[in-house]
């Protein structure tokens, strides 16, 4: 994993375990004092691991008890800042990139304003199709500027996270974000991709989602099936 900080090593490993239920609801991870020597890191580096997994919702500290591992949410979690795939879980989502991530100007009718270092570096551009126990749920077409973010356009995003990627690959914690929601009249194209039913609205949502990295912003336009699924947000 190279540059990347122990304790989000450690992180990793334990939410991919957690996600795939080798940890299951209620149970109990292993101690502080197992995780250090299992992975040869130190308390302070452990705990930083461990705190980063409670800030995520993924498990609750009890003083006495140790750290109890929480359900992962099934729902669709499009608003949240875990990102889809962690709420839904990779077991539940399946991914097909209809256009594969280019780099091209920002268009002019941009719904989001820009910052000047955004407009200047131009933006990374993607459109997924996304399935839950497969059925098409969502649309989404991503946006991303042209900084911090190298050779992303070389990498595979079929049946992965965006957010995963971004985590681990280029250190990008989502911070926060905003968004716009509306349920409209779907065209032919949204209609035929989701499989809508004759005169079935689509919830439309304009997102920007703040990160660590100064000037870089991740902006998502999604069109989403909701007579099925629910969403929820965490913000």
């Amino acid at each position: 994993m190279g540059s990347i900080p122990q304790y989000r090593q450690l992180y990793e490993i334990l939410r991919k375990h957690i996600m795939n239920g080798v940890y299951g609801e209620g149970s109990l991870l292993p101690s502080e004092n197992e995780l250090c020597a299992a992975h040869n890191m130190t308390r302070p580096t452990v705990r930083h691991a461990l705190d980063s997994l409670v800030k995520d919702g993924l498990i609750l500290k009890k003083q006495g008890k140790g750290s109890i591992v929480k359900k992962p949410v099934r729902d669709i979690g499009i608003l949240s800042i875990a990102g889809t795939a962690s709420a839904v879980g990779v077991r539940y989502l399946k991914t097909d990139i209809l256009q594969k991530p280019v780099i091209q100007k920002w268009e002019e009718s941009f719904p989001f304003e820009l910052s000047e270092l955004e407009q200047e570096a131009g933006c990374v551009y993607m459109e997924r199709l996304r399935f839950v126990e497969g059925a098409p749920v969502f649309y989404d077409i991503n946006h991303l500027p042209n900084i911090h973010i190298p050779r992303i356009t070389n990498r595979s995003f079929e049946n992965k996270s965006l957010f995963d990627i971004l985590r681990q690959t280029y250190q990008i914690e989502i911070l926060g974000g905003e968004q716009k929601l509306k349920a409209i009249k779907p065209d032919a194209k949204i209609k035929k991709l989701l499989q809508l039913k004759s005169g079935q609205p689509v919830l439309y949502i304009e997102r920007k989602l703040a990160t660590n990295k100064e000037g870089f912003n991740i902006y998502s336009t999604i069109y989403f099936n909701s007579e099925k699924h629910a969403i929820f947000g965490r913000f």
